[in-house]
């Protein structure tokens, strides 16, 4: 890897020198929040005497060599944040370094620069962060834009990547990919429901970092589930609505897919719920890295500007002692949030455990009947002090979820990333998981899905697909490998399942093997002792020809403890690929891939792709368009891979 970088280096100062040499010029894009903290991932465009295009790396930089003289366009674009856009007049044979600023909203704001003297001129304003307090006066002053840093010093006036120096020390559970299974010997398939998007934003940063990402680290069903489809909403009291799809399997067209999504209810305005909001943050010297605290305390920002009077918010920490930051605030008193979320700082080891226990304790005295109670748990999973089990913390979160308090966790950071413990201590908290990769994916997860993200419409949503045998002879369920239940389970009200929050989407499939088709997989022999079973009486008669399956879901109230039945069924109908089954079959297939999974058959990132551009339906926040992006660098990575070999 440093070998990688070394070479990266070299070829852009070398790239570098030759441009100005020829008498042209070179134009270093750098890209910060109004509090001064790089983001990477931004889409960077410039445009004039060329039009070129460059995504921010981890110092959030783009270099643009080779560059006539002349007036250039430069548009700073991220989802969440207000478009920048800059006039640069750059002359030849010298270096322009340009800092954009970026700011959440909506809205477009321009700055026109000539050289190095910044001269603004606002066309329209976004709807900016709570200003940060003034930097040093020795602090540089930045073009086009405010001075970076918090009083104090929180923020240096340079961020710079200060990369983990433990070794990678990563964590992810084995993965047992789901198998095809017989109708003849598992006539029902059984599984909890999962929201959590993690892998998928995990995936992104192993791509974006020019790297396949490891195969445990590919849960397909939150690359799927990460995606909002077009589901329609429920209907009087329920909860969530069902749709079911079915139609040709892409990458093997002898089998079916089979699609069952969810939709959750949408909280309206009027509706908004009081929330009880207490974070828990690990400051320990392993999150001294602008990828993990400070990415936190923007995401933390963020949130806190959506909060009202209302609402309250809680700080905890944890390191080498345990104490409460910030006790439970009203949310207009962004002042004292804003000062307590700016004193965070790392250092020292990691006592979660007794962290964990302060969080649900200051949750319970706070606690708001029939609004949102929930502990946030901000970690790179670095757990190494105090409860260090996870058995031991899996006890703990399962006893504190039953006083109401549910729990969700942030993870951040690489180099030891602990996701197979963060993603359990979320589904035991009765939460869901999220990774944190850039500061838009903070905006999305707390901002523009908060309420999918905290506010839960149903819990112990569980599913279980039963096939007609006359219809179907195998079925394999694409991911959902460690939310797989027992059959019994399904009725067992005991048994903790996941959760659906309002707006959510969720979405499963299957991949069907026709009856008549034959599975290519190992046999058994036939029984020497006992007969085949015979059908029961009305799959005999044929009083079910027609259905291919039929769907049923158990989910409880919020604060219920007896769970409600309700169930559809699939005609054995297939028809062309739609739009959900279409572009979520894009998303499974590249997966398989991902994976380097053993079911994949024929699929291909080519097809995978093109079926992913032709089913990418309304996306005004670019995600599908990035998933685009992100399989083509798949697909280049993957080739590269097998002539290394």
């Amino acid at each position: 890897m440093r070998a990688r970088v070394t070479a990266l280096l070299m070829f852009v100062c070398l790239t570098t020198a030759l441009a100005i040499a020829q008498g042209r010029g070179v134009m270093v894009v750098k890209v910060v929040d109004d509090a001064g903290a790089i983001i990477p991932g931004a889409a960077i465009t410039i445009s004039g005497l060329a039009q070129r295009t460059c995504i921010t790396n981890e110092r959030g930089e783009c270099a643009f060599a080779g560059l006539l003289s002349g007036q250039y366009e430069v548009k700073a674009e991220l989802a969440g944040f207000a478009t920048a856009v800059h006039i640069i007049e750059l002359t030849a044979t010298r270096t322009e370094r340009v800092t954009v600023v970026l700011r959440v909203g909506s809205l477009t704001e321009s700055v026109t620069v000539i050289g190095s003297s910044p001269a603004i001129e606002t066309r329209s304003s976004a709807r900016a962060m709570p200003a940060p307090s003034p930097a040093p006066a020795s602090a540089p002053a930045r073009i086009g834009g405010n001075l970076a840093g918090y009083a104090g010093g929180t923020f240096a006036t340079e961020p710079h990547y200060r990369p983990y120096r433990g070794g990678n020390t990563e964590s992810y559970d084995k993965i047992d990919e789901n198998p095809f299974r017989s109708v003849s010997e598992s006539p029902l398939s059984t599984f909890s429901i999962d929201v959590d998007t993690a892998s998928y934003a995990n995936v992104r940063r192993f791509l974006n970092e020019g790297t396949m990402p490891p195969a445990d680290a590919v849960r397909v069903e939150e690359l799927i589930n990460y995606f909002d489809f077009d589901y329609p909403q429920p209907r009087g009291n329920q909860p969530f609505s069902i749709t079911t799809e079915l139609s040709d399997c892409p990458w093997n067209p002898k089998h079916r897919l089979a699609l069952i999504g969810l939709k959750g209810r949408e909280i309206a305005e009027k509706e908004d719920l009081r929330r009880n909001l207490v974070f828990l943050i690990d400051v320990s010297g392993s999150m001294d890295s602008p990828d993990k605290l400070p990415l936190v305390k923007h995401g933390l920002r963020m949130l806190a500007n959506t909060l009202t009077a209302n609402d309250t918010l809680a700080i905890v920490v944890y390191a080498g002692n345990s104490g409460l930051v910030l006790p439970a605030t009203p949310g207009n008193r962004k002042e004292r949030i804003d000062r307590a979320i700016a004193g965070l700082s790392a250092g020292g080891s990691t006592n979660g455990g007794e962290g964990i226990r302060l969080a649900y304790q200051v949750a319970r005295e706070n606690f708001v009947k029939s609004g949102v109670n929930r502990v946030v748990l901000a970690t790179d999973g670095d757990f190494n002090v105090g409860v260090t089990s996870d058995d031991e913390l899996v006890r703990l979160i399962e006893h504190e979820r039953e006083s109401g308090v549910f729990l969700s966790v942030l993870g951040v950071g690489t180099g030891n990333l602990q996701d197979s413990k963060m993603e359990k201590l979320a589904d035991k908290g009765n939460g869901n998981y999220s990774y944190l990769d850039t500061l838009n994916e903070a905006h999305r997860v707390l901002v523009k899905e908060a309420s999918s993200t905290l506010v839960t419409i149903a819990k112990d949503v569980k599913i279980q697909v039963e096939f007609n045998p006359r219809a179907v002879n195998a079925y394999r369920l694409i991911g959902y490998e460690n939310r797989l239940l027992r059959d019994r389970d399904f009725n067992d009200d005991r048994k903790d399942a996941g959760e659906i929050g309002a707006g959510h989407s969720v979405t499963a499939i299957y991949e069907i093997v026709p009856a008549g088709t034959e599975l290519d997989r190992p046999g058994v022999d036939a029984l020497k002792y006992s007969d085949a079973p015979a059908p029961p009486a009305a799959i005999a008669r044929g009083k079910y020809d027609g259905e291919l399956v039929t769907v049923k879901l158990r989910y409880k109230a919020p604060d219920g403890d007896v769970s409600e039945l309700t169930s559809a069924v699939i005609a054995d109908r297939p028809q062309p690929l739609a739009a959900n089954l279409g572009f979520a079959s894009a998303v499974a297939e590249s997966g398989m891939l991902l994976r380097r999974s053993p079911q994949a058959g024929h699929a291909s990132f080519a097809n995978a792709i093109a079926r992913a551009r032709k089913f990418r339906g309304d996306d005004p926040e670019g995600y599908r368009a990035e998933f685009i992006r992100l399989m083509e660098m798949a697909s280049t990575l993957a080739k590269h891979q097998r002539t290394d070999r």
